[in-house]
Order: structure tokens, then sequence, then C-alpha cells
């Protein structure tokens, strides 16, 4: 009864559900490498978000090369701040609000500058483009507790005098007359001593995992359901098929050779004869008195 599987149309099909199947898989894989990562990210601020901070050399090493399993690490610096190279990072976003975030470079006691981010500044009312104002760093020796994230990719837009398109540290390096670390910057969360007012601390990193594992279940399952579909589509065809095969086992009992529609329209002719409660039909009364009507010789004619 399935024999008509091995059609060149029902081959055709069957393909076609495969390579859709196949694709399915493909997503819902990618989808499961892809909150492989989001796990990992958040599994790495677990681990180094609220761990004890390091100093000395072992700090100053991460801000030129930062691994990324280090991403977040805290890091304690002590030195002062280079205020007259501020610059403002635009486009930036804290709680769904664009803003700005400040950036100072730091010169620690060893020598070496890194560079600070201290936090995040809303949109200006007086100026547009800039913020309304901006908290200086305190001033003198200072202790600072910091979080520690890469450089970013370098954003093909300018930017206002004093302000930077993303935290991109080469680019910051060539507007500074000495050399800065270019493997990361900090994201300053505690200073020492406070300063009267300071910019707002960036929000913490998203540990939602997202949708991830839901997308890669649909994924599969839609791939299922292509086969499913193809079996069932296979199951009415077999119906059908014997359906037809009853039809015009029925048909050549009636002496039809060519079955199946001519079944179909004495099945209907019959059924016009009677009505409902079994009696003749108009029609079939009018067309019963017409074939008992003597013909005239012109009509033989």
């Amino acid at each position: 009864m399935y024999r008509f599987l091995a059609s060149t149309r029902w081959v055709g099909w069957l393909v076609l559900v495969a390579i859709f199947a196949t694709a399915c898989v493909s997503l819902g894989n990618w989808q499961a490498n892809r909150r492989e990562q989001v796990l990992t990210g958040i599994e790495r601020v677990n681990r180094n978000y609220f761990a004890d901070p390091v100093s000395g050399a072992q700090a100053l090493d991460k801000f030129k090369v930062l691994p990324e399993e280090k991403t977040w690490m805290t890091v304690k610096l002590t030195g002062t701040y280079l205020s007259d190279d501020t610059r403002i990072a635009r486009n930036r976003i804290k709680a769904g609000r664009p803003g700005y975030e400040v950036l100072v470079p730091f010169r620690t006691t060893q020598g070496e500058v890194v560079i600070i981010d201290r936090g995040y500044l809303p949109i200006g009312d007086e100026e547009n483009g800039h913020p309304d104002t901006v908290p200086a760093p305190p001033s003198g020796n200072v202790t600072v507790l910091a979080r520690l994230k890469p450089s970013e990719v370098r954003l093909d837009r300018g930017a206002p005098e004093g302000q930077i398109a993303s935290i991109q540290l080469e680019d910051y390096a060539q507007q500074v007359d000495y050399d800065i670390a270019q493997g990361a910057y900090g994201i300053m969360y505690q200073e020492s001593p406070a300063p009267a007012s300071a910019p707002q601390p960036l929000d913490a990193p998203d540990m939602d995992e997202g949708p991830h594992l839901s997308y890669e279940f649909q994924w599969y399952a839609f791939g299922v359901l292509a086969f499913v579909g193809f079996w069932y589509a296979a199951r009415q065809q077999k119906k059908l098929n014997a359906e037809d095969a009853a039809e015009l086992a029925e048909a050549k009992a009636l002496g039809f050779d060519e079955p199946v529609h001519k079944v179909r329209k004495v099945r209907a002719k019959q059924e016009k004869k009677f009505r409902r409660d079994g009696s003749l039909t108009d029609e079939a009364i009018e067309d019963a008195m017409l074939d008992d009507t003597p013909q005239s010789p012109s009509d033989s004619r």
C-alpha cells in the first residue's frame, strides 16, 4: 500500500523534508552553542566579579593583556588621576537610558598608566551632545578598586573634541603624549578618598541566559514535525489509494473499464431519481413519462 513512496514525486518530498529537518537541527545546535557561551560568561562573572582584588604587578599585567577568563576580575591600584586627559565615551547605556561614561588616565605608583572608567553621566540639558557637568576625580594619591574589561572595537565614526566613539585604547593612546596600557581598562567601583560628587556606578553585567534553551527545543521540534507531516501525508495518500481501489473494484463489477469517475457519475444519477422518503423525484417522473410517450413519424425521422 505504500509503494507510491518510491515514486519520483514522493522521493522529492522526502528529500525536501530531510533538508528542512537538517536545517532545523543545525539551528538548534547553534542556539545550544549560543547558550553555552552565555552560561560561560555568567560563570565567569560569578567567579571574578566579587573576588578579592589583586594588586601590584599581577594587576598591571592584566591591563596589558587580559585573558578572556579574567574579564571582570577585580584589582586594587594606588596612584594619581591625570584628569587633564579625561575623555567622554559616547552612546553608553545605563538602565535603558543613553548617556556617557567618564574615562580618566591613572598613573600608578609603579609608573604604569591605565585607563579608569569612573562611571555614567546622563545626557545633558544645556548643550546638545555633552553632559552638563563632569565630576572631577579625587586629587593627590588615590586608591582605586576596579573591575577589568578588554579594549572595545574601533567604530567608524567621529566624536566631538574631548570625546571618543568607543573605549578603543589604541585610539586613546594616540590622543595623549605618554604610554598607556592597551589590553584592558578598569571600571571603578570604589575610590579612596571618596570625592564629593562622582559619576553614577555602571550597571552590573547581565546574568540572564536568555531564551536560547527554548529556541533550541523549538528548532528540534520543527525538525521532528517535518517528518510527522510527511508521515501524515503518506497515510492520507494511502487512504485515498485504498478508496480508489475499492471504487475500481465496484466499477468493474458494474461493467466499467475506466472506473472511478464513471462509478461516481452513475451513483449521482441514481441518487437523483429518489427523494429521501424513497419516492421518485419530479425529474425522474418526467424522464419516465418521456420514455413511455410514443414517437411520431417525424420524430423517428
